[in-house]
């Protein structure tokens, strides 16, 4: 028995809600360990659909403690918002199985609109990110310049006006600059004082929570966010989130060591999407690319922004599979790609005349790459709903140990729909 981390391989969105329900089943405790609300999933669970963008997909099962780490930038507003939402559909959120750790930083109000004025004010001058204006990055440049309100500070009134006092002389300094009207002491302090006595009761010291459940003999599932092509360091930068999405950030952004992460499981879609503004070498801008869109269901569940399609990326995906240390990947949406004549894989890229095996790092020399390809026959018959390796197209299986040998590492589940149920199980990762 081992522990399970949970991290997309491509540009997120690639189908992480669903497997990680599917894990969670056999997990006691799942974990969120990095991000905020700007990026979510779908759970379907006997026809009923959830949406979650904060909460851990644990929290929906009966029985699990779900756990917000240190490493997640935390709205309390959406938090609440998220945990009302659920109780409508039926899924109480208390104390006994949501628990929130106490040193995760706080988004404020002034960071979603700092977000919205950075990215009104790089539209108009051709730089923008793509950010979702959720005030995600802000909230962690304040997490890293040691000025940003905790979870922990909502509980010490005496120490709070100090801290909101120093996070205020960087913010309204910054909207001085930008031509905006300043925040006061007030706003912020009624804004906090608001809230505190509905976040509270969720706070716990959670690597000393999960130390002792460790020890017990539970079995840990740590969900990510986004995907590791976003990674603050590794990704297509500045073209990425403001965390670190690879699956070293489940140790530092839940306070477990790293001897004790386990299996990496790698979320991989069978082909590829990405929101937003960024590189893209494989994007198809074609009928196929609409027709991966549309049979896909490509929306985003957060921004409901249409998702850029192409041909999946081998070589993209190998690079995710190295700095994650991936130890096997869930294969998802195989069956978007019924019906297609040809498949194609990139491999690698040509830059400057010269064939290379990776992107690189430079903004520039991502832009003036061009994707290099296999192509394989496609398959006519359908694959919705396969359970077995007997139920896929003999095409179906070709293209997927294609995938396996072009990235580096094996399948250990295959998804055929959104349904949990029509999964491939080759390996479970918590036995492994």
């Amino acid at each position: 028995m081992t522990n399970v981390v949970v991290v997309g391989s491509q540009w997120g969105d690639e189908g992480k809600g669903k497997i990680v329900d599917w894990l969670s089943e056999r997990a006691d405790i799942v974990v969120r360990f990095q991000g905020g609300h700007n990026a979510g999933h779908t759970l379907v669970i006997d026809g009923v659909s959830y949406k979650l963008s904060l909460l851990p997909s644990g929290i929906v099962r009966p029985g699990k403690i779900a756990v917000i780490g240190n490493g997640v930038v935390l709205d309390p507003h959406a938090l609440l918002a998220e945990i009302e939402k659920l109780g409508a559909q039926g899924v109480k959120v208390t104390p006994e199985n949501l628990r929130v750790a106490d040193n995760a930083t706080l988004i404020l109000s002034l960071h979603r609109e700092l977000d919205g004025m950075r990215e009104d004010a790089a539209s108009n001058s051709g730089t923008k990110i793509g950010t979702t204006r959720r005030g995600i990055g802000p909230a962690y440049e304040d997490k890293v310049g040691r000025r940003a309100i905790r979870v922990m500070d909502l509980a010490d009134m005496e120490t709070l006006p100090g801290k909101v006092d120093r996070i205020l002389t960087h913010h309204n300094a910054l909207r001085r600059g930008l031509g905006e009207k300043e925040v006061s002491h007030e706003a912020i302090m009624q804004e906090l004082t608001s809230i505190a006595d509905r976040v509270l009761p969720f706070r716990e010291t959670v690597w000393e929570l999960l130390d002792k459940q460790r020890r017990k003999g539970a079995r840990i599932l740590f969900e990510g966010a986004q995907g590791s092509l976003l990674d603050i360091d590794h990704g297509t930068y500045p073209f990425v989130t403001s965390s670190n999405t690879v699956a070293g950030q489940a140790s530092a952004g839940s306070g477990m060591g790293p001897g004790a992460l386990g299996y990496i499981l790698g979320i991989t879609k069978a082909y590829t999407t990405r929101v937003g503004e960024g590189p893209f070498p494989t994007e198809l801008k074609d009928e196929i690319g609409q027709f991966l869109g549309e049979k896909g269901h490509e929306f985003g569940t957060v921004t409901g922004r249409k998702r850029r399609c192409g041909w999946f990326d081998a070589a993209l995906v190998r690079q995710s599979v190295a700095t994650n240390g991936i130890t096997g990947i869930a294969l998802t949406k195989l069956d978007v790609l019924d019906g297609l004549d040809e498949l194609k894989i990139c491999v690698g890229y040509m830059l400057d005349g010269e064939q290379i095996d990776h992107l690189p790092a430079s903004q520039g020399a991502q832009a003036r790459v061009e994707p290099v390809y296999v192509t394989l026959e496609g398959w006519k018959e359908s694959t919705v709903g396969a359970r077995s390796w007997a139920d896929l197209p003999a095409q179906a299986i070709k293209y997927v140990r294609q995938v396996e040998e072009l990235i580096g590492a094996p399948v250990a589940l295959l998804s055929t729909s959104p349904e949990r149920d029509d999964t491939i199980l080759v390996t479970d990762p918590f036995e492994d």
